[in-house]
């Protein structure tokens, strides 16, 4: 079982997380180029975001649709991430977690990386009677991802990994406000919509709770122990 060090910093700016995490990734890095090789500290974080847009190195700046204006308006920040993917959002009531993970301790192969993400997240759905599904050539977790016209997003993912060492990560809808996704076309994917736990479950979800069915799931898919 690999250990795995968590923290939850609850509601923290996006700058401040993403310097924190940063930070972290240095060091990892820093603690592989040493002679002798120095073991890595796997680390899951789990935070909330206060409004914010944050658009992927492959993202297109076009796929925010209100203004610099509207944005300020709003009170919505906008940040150009170096992760992989498009435009997201991350707001109150959404779990945003962060795994800090050295791969070589886990598998060197970031495809099986991304889907075992999609899979804590598969699993903690189908506690609350979800299913959540995959959808061919996409990242992240879905549900009725091969209906068309109902495909919804529930879960984004995107990562940045150096030397093996992660970091960024994922973004679970469970009461987020879905009204700020329609000002930016998500994960730069036009036509399909996306979801939260409280909408598909009709009412708001224990965010404690999830956040504790999310750990246990990371465990059991990382073969981990959370500490």
């Amino acid at each position: 079982m690999k250990a795995v060090f968590f923290e939850d910093l609850g509601m923290r700016s996006y700058k401040e997380v993403w310097d924190y995490q940063e930070g972290l990734l240095k060091e990892g890095v820093s603690r592989k180029s040493r002679e002798p090789k120095e073991q890595v500290e796997n680390r899951l974080i789990f935070t909330e975001h206060p409004l914010v847009y944050t658009l992927g190195k492959s993202g297109k700046p076009e796929h925010v649709l209100l203004p610099k204006e509207g944005l300020e308006e709003k009170g919505i920040e906008y940040f150009h991430a170096n992760r992989g993917g498009d435009i997201t959002f991350h707001g109150p009531g959404q779990l945003v977690g962060y795994p800090i993970l050295d791969l070589e301790q886990f598998k060197t192969d970031l495809g099986w990386y991304l889907r075992s993400l999609e899979e804590v997240f598969i699993l903690t759905m189908a506690t609350y009677g979800l299913k959540g599904e995959r959808s061919a050539g996409e990242t992240g977790v879905w549900m009725d991802a091969d209906v068309k016209g109902k495909e919804r997003k529930i879960c984004a993912m995107g990562i940045r990994c150096s030397r093996w060492v992660t970091m960024h990560g994922f973004a679970f809808n469970v009461n987020t406000n879905l009204d700020y996704f329609n000002y930016i076309i998500p994960c730069g994917i036009q036509n399909k919509q996306v979801t939260s736990l409280e909408k598909e479950l009709g009412g708001p979800v224990p965010f404690e709770e999830v956040k504790a069915e999310v750990k246990r799931n990371f465990e059991k898919v990382f073969e981990a122990k959370i500490l």
